[in-house]
């Protein structure tokens, strides 16, 4: 087993956990906070937008079962990486969509699959997504993790999260945990 990390924000933490949790390979999925200024914030900071925190989900994954392109081709199905700092009614800098590489290689491989799916024209607008180095990772509270499974019908996850994992299935069914 190789396992790699992934940094990804794309909107509400609690989609993206949803999804990758999901998904064969997958070790670990981890909402939490990066790309701002300060340590340890909480989430009642970062919803202020003034941090500079996105909600960015830490994905432990293994390589030798999925890779980091494949997790890239989820994340933009699940997400609208056309909207800058928004995800629906999320609004702010903390929901922006983001690619925190940890090496040379996610990089180049971020930059590939954006530059593929915009020459395909798959969204009607060109993606927008940022393309950074990993700053640090601050894991949010306790209460924000396994959100999804843990309150599956609480109205957020009916509404927003279900169509998203619905989108996962009719997409990606072959990468799904069995």
């Amino acid at each position: 087993m190789a396992i790699e990390t992934a940094t990804l924000g794309g909107g509400c933490f609690w989609c993206l956990e949803a999804a990758f949790q999901g998904l064969e390979g997958v070790q670990s999925v981890v909402s939490g906070y990066a790309g701002g200024a300060g340590a340890q914030p909480t989430y009642h900071q970062v919803c202020t937008g003034t941090t500079g925190h996105a909600e960015v989900v830490e994905i432990g994954f293994d390589t030798t079962r999925i890779d980091f392109e494949t997790l890239l081709e989820v994340f933009f199905t699940i997400h609208d990486p056309t909207t800058l700092n928004r995800q629906g009614a999320d609004v702010g800098s903390q929901y922006r969509s983001v690619i925190f590489y940890q090496s040379d290689a996610q990089r180049e491989i971020a930059e590939r699959v954006i530059a593929r799916l915009n020459a395909e024209g798959v969204w009607p607008e060109p993606i927008v997504t940022q393309v950074q180095p990993a700053p640090t990772f601050y894991p949010a509270e306790a209460y924000h993790q396994d959100y999804y499974r843990r309150n599956p019908s609480q109205g957020y996850c009916r509404v927003v999260i279900s169509p998203k994992l619905a989108k996962l299935r009719a997409h990606h069914a072959a990468l799904l945990a069995e």
